[in-house]
């Protein structure tokens, strides 16, 4: 295997999937990159065995073939170089040599037969939409999703095509987040958990123009972005219910100006109980008055003239969720649906519904 490419060409197909290579290997083969070149094409793949990623690259003339190389060192020996340089990469036995300007590399490799791929997908479903439509649903929802929950389905997000709609829902049992949009074509109504990984590794590789094509699988999902491939395991589970747990017309509103609020709960969680974070609420007419306290008897308090005109009402959060929750609204206002003392708060920008928020309450 022989073949020479720009730096900058392959730099970027490098820098597109090294994002899954873990720093720490159970499997060698792992912390390296599958190298296949084919036809002027360089297909460069790496996989935690959960995601996988393949990135083209133009290359020149050469010998076709495949290989695997330590993936950081290699995305390390590039960056370093000058701009503007070819570099020559050429495997002798169980060694890869690198040539660029007056600089050489010798790096180990191990067997391609190695090294773990994903099979082509039983296509179910596909669908195309902008990138920067399917970056917004995951950015106004990713924060909720569970880390490291024993209800293994919180550990991902609920991908959800229903007609011609597509919806996000992630949770961790504490606070969930909802946002959805329209498809341009009418598609068959199907639930999948995407892995935490997956999500975060696809929220980085989306830009802001062109589009993305989807393609779900029985076990698998796929993204075709640009010349990057994305594909992700899905969780096996069923996801909770969500739509029990969303209040469908919370019969208290407190309208407020997000950003004012945000600075005054920023402000009062300074002095919140470090391991819990709750603070209250207490509300009266156009006044709602944050209150917090820890167990150095500290105390925080800050008032905020909000529209409200229901009854006097005091309930408690995890502020943390509220913050969270108000600065992925959009707009200038922020609405907070409240029913009583004891239920969960509704969290959306005024007027509408494509991405809501639901914060459980806490005892305080």
């Amino acid at each position: 295997m022989k073949f020479s490419a720009e730096r900058e060409h392959l730099l970027a197909a490098l820098q597109s999937v090294i994002g899954v290579v873990e720093r720490r290997q159970t499997m060698p083969i792992l912390a390296n990159l599958l190298l296949a070149a084919e036809n002027g094409k360089l297909a460069v793949t790496a996989t935690d065995l959960e995601v996988e990623l393949v990135a083209s690259a133009q290359i020149k003339s050469g010998m076709d073939g495949r290989v695997t190389v330590p993936g950081r060192k290699l995305l390390d020996i590039c960056r370093s170089l000058p701009d503007g340089l070819t570099i020559t990469l050429s495997q002798d036995g169980d060694k890869m040599t690198i040539k660029a300007g007056k600089s050489r590399f010798v790096l180990a490799t191990l067997p391609a037969a190695d090294f773990p791929v994903i099979d082509e997908l039983q296509q179910q479903q596909g669908f195309t939409l902008a990138q920067a439509d399917l970056h917004r649903l995951l950015d106004k929802t990713h924060f909720s999703m569970a880390q490291q929950d024993v209800r293994y389905y919180l550990n991902g997000m609920l991908l959800e095509t229903d007609g011609k709609m597509l919806r996000t829902v992630a949770t961790d049992g504490h606070r969930l987040a909802l946002c959805e949009m329209d498809l341009p074509t009418k598609t068959a109504g199907q639930q999948v958990i995407v892995p935490r990984k997956g999500v975060l590794e696809l929220q980085r590789l989306l830009g802001t123009e062109g589009d993305v094509q989807i393609t779900i699988g029985s076990n698998h999902i796929r993204a075709q972005i640009g010349d990057v491939r994305f594909t992700s395991k899905l969780i096996d589970g069923r996801f909770p219910e969500y739509g029990r747990v969303i209040p469908a017309a919370p019969p208290r509103s407190i309208v407020a100006d997000r950003e004012v609020l945000r600075s005054a709960l920023q402000r009062t969680s300074i002095l919140a109980n470090e391991k819990y974070r709750g603070i209250r609420l207490a509300l009266k007419k156009n006044q709602l008055t944050l209150q917090a306290h820890n167990p150095e008897q500290e105390e925080a308090e800050e008032q905020v003239e909000v529209s409200y005109k229901g009854d006097d009402l005091e309930v408690g959060f995890n502020v943390g969720y509220l913050l969270e929750a108000i600065a992925a609204v959009d707009g200038s206002e922020v609405e907070l649906g409240v029913t009583d003392g004891n239920s969960s708060c509704l969290v959306r920008s005024p007027g509408t519904s494509s991405a809501r928020y639901v914060v459980m309450p806490m005892r305080l």
